[in-house]
């Protein structure tokens, strides 16, 4: 990933890593309710304004569900699984970098 994406804020975060398995937009939402402890609470609205933007970005998928199943279902891409990877590498540079400050090293 050339890229530098910048900091995922973290309702991003939460649907990407919630997307490792298929789901859909009420799944996804009391997934992420359940993997932040109830701390991370999504709206429709921003739930749905963000799988638009992460299709768009090529980090999300919608999966085709034909004419059986309405619910439309999405996963993460490979260039979202790079994305947060590379999160999590910003993430414990924040954290090493704040422990060194408080451990006065």
């Amino acid at each position: 990933m050339n890229e530098s994406y910048g900091a995922l804020t973290e309702s991003v975060f939460y649907i990407l890593i919630s997307l490792f398995e298929r789901s859909y937009g009420y799944g996804i939402m009391k997934n992420v309710e359940k993997i932040s402890k109830g701390r991370v609470v999504l709206g429709a609205g921003t739930l749905y304004g963000a799988i638009k933007t992460l299709i768009n970005k090529g980090w999300i998928a919608e999966l085709d569900q034909g004419e059986v199943d309405r619910r439309k279902e999405y996963i993460i891409t490979e260039l979202g699984k790079e994305v947060i990877k590379k999160e999590l590498e910003r993430l414990m540079e924040l954290l090493e970098n704040g422990n060194m400050v408080l451990s006065g090293k």
